[in-house]
């Protein structure tokens, strides 16, 4: 007997609403599900797993109240000395291999404010200029992370580790120059965001990355790079109280 028109038209809806279910689970949403208007999607959908991982590594290890959060991409997520390097001060890494800032932006809950840092170290940028990014859209996307996280910390320190010249991506040094410039301006206008040049040190006597400081790859550093850095951060950090 052939279905009603009613019926085939419910069929038909629910035909829809199955196919249009990956497509939305695929949408990389927020965790909290609030970030400033103008910011672009993650980067990636791969980072939900990221998140899981650090929830993972915090019911099995309670990070120290207030650390001090280093977050961003893989040259945060590398640093496998990062405790030993800044003894006396609660750090926690938080850094998630090839992301951009806005992703940093959107998933600012579970990287950092469910911790209620005392401060907060970004590094990212480098990745972004690599992708095709524009110095200003870097700008525009750490200004967005700072408003995020503001919104529920007010008066939250935050330093922008600057973007790193590297030998693999040279050609990129002067939108890199460029991109940590426009953030060097800006934080110098305002309270409690630190720029730290990181970018400078790195040059070597004829104005090129340092190939002494990275790893075969040429894009991340080494021992002896991770120990520049650290002797750079040190000063920006907040002790506990």
């Amino acid at each position: 007997m052939p279905a009603s028109p009613c019926k085939a038209l419910l069929l038909l809806f629910a035909l829809a609403t199955l196919l249009a279910l990956p497509a939305c689970r695929s949408a990389p949403q927020a965790a909290s599900g609030d970030v400033p208007a103008g910011v672009d999607p993650v980067s990636s959908p791969a980072w939900a797993a990221d998140m899981a991982r650090f929830a993972a590594e915090d019911a099995a290890t309670p990070p120290p109240p207030h650390p001090v959060v280093f977050t961003g991409s893989s040259s945060v997520r590398l640093w496998d000395t990062l405790a030993q390097d800044f003894p006396g001060v609660p750090v926690l890494n938080r850094g998630f291999g090839g992301s951009h800032m806005r992703d940093s932006v959107w998933y600012a809950d579970p990287l950092v404010l469910r911790y209620r840092p005392r401060q907060v170290l970004v590094y990212a940028g480098d990745n972004d200029i690599d992708a095709g990014r524009s110095p200003a859209q870097v700008l525009s996307d750490f200004q967005a992370l700072v408003a995020r996280l503001h919104r529920d910390q007010p008066g939250l320190r935050i330093g922008y580790i600057a973007i790193k010249p590297s030998p693999l991506r040279a050609a990129q040094l002067e939108r890199q120059r460029e991109a940590n410039a426009l953030v060097r301006e800006w934080a110098a206008t305002r309270d409690g965001i630190d720029f730290i040049d990181v970018f400078t040190p790195m040059l070597d006597a004829q104005g090129q990355p340092d190939a002494g400081l990275f790893i075969e790859d040429r894009l991340h550093i080494n021992a002896r790079g991770y120990a520049l850095w650290r002797g750079i951060i040190a000063p920006y950090l907040q002790q506990p109280d």
